[in-house]
């Protein structure tokens, strides 16, 4: 339990007690395992959401509501990384790109990008058949919170220290097992072989992503491992867009 208590620190804004989770660096990545079940604690937040403003609004203003409060949840940690990692895309070399991600304010890249993802997730969720919506929408998180341990444990740090190192001391290879296999669980339950299959999806995207950035970096970090959740998740409800409106 204490691992689920840390992973829900880090992942959401939910006060469950306890010190600051980067302070725990290393033990972040041994409670990788949790981080499905947590996504499935916000996918539950977020299809509670969407039931109630579904029925009150008009469906774009349901979706964007539903996905504000979903990144609300999560204090935009993972927004944060994406736009950080496409910041960092202007330098010239590795060391400016990561001096670039460092600094805490957002330029064109990065506020641009998060623009992008967050209209093409919101159209997403409006598009969506309601009876497949609501299953998206729980399997999405837990999905995509698979990933940071996978890449981690794909790819090289990019400093010495940093939270990205750390975590990535503390990930195991069995933590990349159970990480996608109660991912995989909650997938197939809430979508059956759509949501394997959205799982295979969100997993080659985030370790497109973190080869891309791993080639410009030099390895990865804190902010690549976000932007990796980020790109999970918006893969996953493009796949299940293009699979509903196929089968149309």
């Amino acid at each position: 339990m204490r691992g689920l208590l840390l992973a829900a620190r880090y992942l959401t804004i939910v006060p469950v007690g306890g010190g600051r989770p980067h302070e725990h660096g290393a033990s972040l990545g041994e409670a990788a395992p949790w981080f499905p079940a947590v996504g499935l604690g916000i996918g539950l937040a977020v299809v509670a959401t969407e039931r109630i403003t579904a029925w009150l609004f008009p469906m774009l203003l349901a979706a964007l509501l539903t996905v504000t409060v979903w990144k609300l949840l999560t204090g935009g940690l993972h927004l944060d990384g994406l736009a950080d990692c496409l910041d960092g895309l202007a330098g010239h070399d590795a060391r400016q790109r990561l001096r670039i991600m460092s600094d805490s304010r957002i330029g064109a890249f990065g506020a641009m990008g998060l623009i992008l993802v967050l209209l093409l997730e919101i159209a997403a969720v409006a598009e969506l058949p309601a009876p497949v919506r609501w299953r998206a929408l729980l399997a999405t998180p837990a999905i995509a919170r698979a990933t940071p341990a996978l890449v981690a444990r794909f790819f090289p740090a990019a400093r010495a220290e940093g939270h990205g190192a750390t975590f990535r001391a503390g990930v195991q290879s069995r933590a990349v097992v159970l990480a996608l296999g109660l991912a995989g669980l909650i997938a197939a339950g809430a979508l059956g072989l759509l949501g394997l299959a959205t799982l295979v999806v969100a997993c080659l995207g985030a370790l497109g992503l973190g080869r891309f950035l791993t080639v410009r970096l030099g390895g990865i970090t804190g902010d690549v491992l976000g932007a990796g959740v980020e790109t999970a998740e918006l893969m996953v409800l493009l796949t299940v867009s293009a699979w509903t409106h196929a089968g149309r």
